[in-house]
């Protein structure tokens, strides 16, 4: 019994640290982003690269999410820290999630874009494939300006050739209660609302996997 009981105990060990290895060299979707990547005022788990994890984890995609993103993080922020996430992580796909915190800053435009751009290059030079997710501002931000916005995103992943995802919060910030999907700060969307940015963003991921 105590034999047959050793080697189970061993057998479970060695198929753990199997299991841990197979984990670390599955390939990474590294998942460079702000607060609405973050889990800002979320319980852990509760964010939409979370439930990337979970979804693939469903669909048998062997592939490990990480999540470098930032609350209150910038393009030109994301750009200074993307050479040594790519480094560390030697990711197969990344996803920018940044520009939203520039609008909010008032920040130049031409800067946005040249950021999103170089961090474009930065992951396709590194070997990675890339998705980048776009994003909006709110009518009062003035309809010239929010289009010239919400067009660099597009304008970047056509220069990239990147999968692209027009709207993150699409379904969430354009809809009729939309306040109702928002946290009390009225920028950062409620738990419920991530599977919804989940569901923007996999259409343009799956094929990349």
């Amino acid at each position: 019994m105590l034999a047959h009981f050793s080697l189970g105990v061993i057998a479970g060990f060695s198929s753990g640290i199997s299991g841990a290895a197979a984990a670390a060299e599955a390939p990474v979707i590294l998942v460079v982003g702000d607060s609405l990547s973050a889990e800002y005022g979320l319980k852990a788990g509760d964010g939409w690269v979370a439930l990337l994890q979970k979804r693939l984890a469903e669909q048998k995609k062997p592939y490990r999410v990480v999540n470098a993103s930032i609350s209150g993080d910038t393009t030109a922020g994301g750009r200074s820290r993307l050479p040594a996430a790519l480094r560390t992580h030697k990711p197969a796909i990344v996803i920018l999630e940044l520009g939203g915190n520039d609008a909010l800053r008032g920040l130049p435009l031409g800067s946005t874009r040249d950021n999103l751009l170089a961090m474009a290059r930065a992951a396709q030079e590194s070997g990675a494939k890339l998705l980048i997710a776009g994003m909006q501002v709110p009518p009062n931000y003035g309809t010239a300006y929010g289009k010239e916005f919400a067009d660099l995103f597009e304008q970047v992943a056509r220069q990239a050739r990147a999968a692209f995802v027009p709207f993150l919060l699409k379904g969430v910030a354009d809809r009729a209660d939309a306040m109702d999907w928002f946290q009390g700060d009225r920028i950062h969307p409620l738990a419920k609302a991530h599977p919804l940015m989940l569901d923007n963003v996999w259409p343009a991921l799956k094929p990349l996997l």
